[in-house]
């Protein structure tokens, strides 16, 4: 028998009762139960969970800021800087040249008129005019992060700074072209300027892009066909549309937001560290104009970042684009993350004398069920927990399977009854980019240019979504059974302001469990009008979702019959179910 403890409320004298489980499938039976969850849902039976318990932790790994989140189009945004970083293949990587060289030269030097970012584009044009010239022009392109992605009808910025050499005007051209099966390239949208004697000095250019049509792997191309040297230097292009215009890519900002979080910790990570300290991220070179900001090759992820996503966002109250505002328009609380002075190489200081105070366990899917009461006997007058990084890994877990997520709700079921000192969780990592070079597996969040979609382990994330300042009930499971897990709550839902009860209950095993649910102390019933099941399962504990099928495995929400205060479930194997019953 396993007992726990919860917290009380008034705001138990009438609620909804939702019980989540742990399995693939589910029935209500009148037969007789293998294993009985007693759940006190009398008032005054419980105690607070924290109002910080559940949040969310980006850290830019996986191209999930650069090339993600931060809707920002250009990769290496015009500042040359990123071929300094190893891995870049040349100094203008991933900026490539259009023309051969007979056409055109292009280089780079330390000519920008901004002073923390002196490296700037250098084009020779050789061509001149339609004779000796390509009906394109000849210049660069830039593919964002593995394509950017353009759709019909929408908007975008341009920003850039552009100095020219040229005894007459210069017809420079800003396009927009995707491919077509590969083959062909057709013009998207452009802007075009001629230049004059303003252009001899460096010229900040802005324009508004407006979409014709859609590609979901489309390059940004600079091109000419005047002859001509022109310096190209800070090359930016926004959407507009962004969430309330902060710089948030929508869908990706959407997703986190389900979840919910009441804190968001950032910005790393190793990412914070550097593998050496020289390239640890250094908050005071990513503030101020983003022009002005140096970038920094992350050393510990291998690939640069430009930081235009950097400290001022992430904490500058009421900016037009800031980090705080993800953690503002979420309801978060802000956790900034600094570098203690250790690299993830060992510098500064001896690693093995860590040793006493880290721990790191096995992280496959049973050592991570199993690890649900590692806090049942922690001492309560030491200090309060933060699981600041938790996931199954590796075999079990692949790109993010069933099987890691159901580990992973028994975790935090276990978290949930010790938040008494378990104060705050966040899983880790956030997102990953499935077309870039990507470090780590899984993750809660994938995409590519234009496609999103939740593992597992975000689904089971949003089923704790309301854990945050519920009240954790008093209860009781007796069991024979060593794959069952289970537990109580009581909370406010966000939809509907209603009081809710909601039971957790992990079945980790490969066999159906009979399970009775008995809820005391109530004083009205269940009403079976409004209560709901909602059921996460998959005909294979190792299925995964993917961008062909995105909702594999994700819950799925019905009526609840024959709901009750007494009732006895079927729980097939492998699957997360939650009960929402109204009293």
């Amino acid at each position: 028998m396993v007992s726990y403890s919860y917290s009380s409320s008034n705001l138990l004298s009438s609620f909804v009762l939702c019980v989540v489980l742990v399995a693939n499938a589910f029935q209500c039976f009148t037969s007789d139960a293998t294993s009985t969850l007693m759940v006190d849902g009398s008032p005054n039976s419980g105690r607070p969970i924290p109002n910080t318990f559940l949040g969310a932790f980006f850290e830019e790994i996986n191209h999930a800021g650069a090339g993600g989140l931060w809707a920002e189009l250009v990769s290496n945004r015009g500042r040359f800087e990123g071929g300094r970083g190893s891995g870049s293949p040349s100094s203008i990587y991933p900026w490539r040249v259009i023309g051969n060289e007979s056409l055109i030269s292009v280089s780079t030097d330390q000519t920008s008129c901004f002073e923390r970012n002196k490296i700037a584009l250098r084009m020779e044009v050789l061509c001149n005019g339609p004779k000796s010239c390509p009906p394109a022009g000849v210049g660069v392109s830039n593919p964002g992060y593995w394509g950017m992605n353009i759709e019909k009808g929408k908007k975008y910025k341009l920003v850039m700074y552009v100095k020219v050499k040229a005894s007459g005007p210069v017809d420079l051209q800003v396009s927009l072209t995707g491919s077509v099966h590969r083959v062909n390239m057709v013009s998207i949208i452009s802007f075009s300027a001629m230049t004059d004697n303003n252009f001899s000095k460096w010229t900040k250019v802005e324009g508004i892009l407006e979409s014709k049509a859609t590609n979901h792997n489309s390059n940004l191309q600079i091109t000419t066909t005047t002859r001509a040297i022109l310096w190209l230097d800070q090359v930016s292009l926004m959407p507009l549309d962004t969430y309330k215009g902060h710089g948030f890519r929508m869908d990706l900002f959407k997703m986190v937001a389900d979840l919910k979080p009441k804190f968001l910790r950032f910005p790393g990570g190793c990412f914070v560290e550097g593998y050496y300290l020289k390239n640890g991220f250094q908050w005071k070179n990513t503030i101020g104009a983003w022009e002005q900001r140096p970038g920094h090759y992350g050393d510990v992820w291998k690939y640069w970042t430009d930081d235009g996503f950097g400290f001022f966002e992430m904490l500058q109250v009421g900016a037009l684009i800031s980090y705080i505002h993800l953690a503002e328009d979420l309801g978060a609380l802000p956790i900034w993350v600094f570098n203690n002075g250790m690299s993830v190489g060992g510098e500064e200081v001896n690693m093995s004398a860590l040793s006493p105070f880290i721990q790191i366990y096995p992280n496959n899917s049973m050592d991570m069920f199993s690890k649900y009461s590692v806090f049942d006997k922690t001492s309560r007058l030491g200090p309060k927990v933060f699981v600041s990084e938790y996931a199954v890994v590796k075999d079990d877990a692949r790109n993010g399977t069933l099987l890691a997520a159901l580990a992973e709700a028994a975790f935090l079921i276990g978290l949930e009854r010790n938040s008494d000192i378990v104060h705050m969780v966040c899983y880790a990592p956030l997102f990953i980019n499935k077309n870039g070079r990507y470090s780590w597996i899984p993750d809660a969040i994938a995409f590519n240019s234009h496609e999103s979609y939740g593992t597992p382990s975000y689904w089971v994330q949003q089923l704790f979504s309301e854990s945050s300042g519920a009240i954790y009930l008093n209860s009781t499971l007796q069991t024979s059974s060593n794959s069952i897990v289970a537990s109580a709550i009581g909370y406010r839902s966000s939809q509907d302001s209603k009081i809710y009860l909601r039971v957790k209950v992990v079945n980790f095993g490969s066999e159906i469990e009979k399970l009775r649910i008995t809820i005391n102390g109530l004083s009205s019933n269940v009403q079976q009008s409004r209560s709901t099941k909602t059921v996460l399962t998959s005909s294979n504990k190792m299925d995964e979702n993917s961008f062909s099928q995105p909702n594999k495995v994700v819950p799925r929400k019905s009526a609840l019959e024959n709901a009750s205060n007494n009732m006895v479930v079927s729980i097939s194997p492998y699957s997360v179910t939650s009960f929402d019953l109204l009293v």
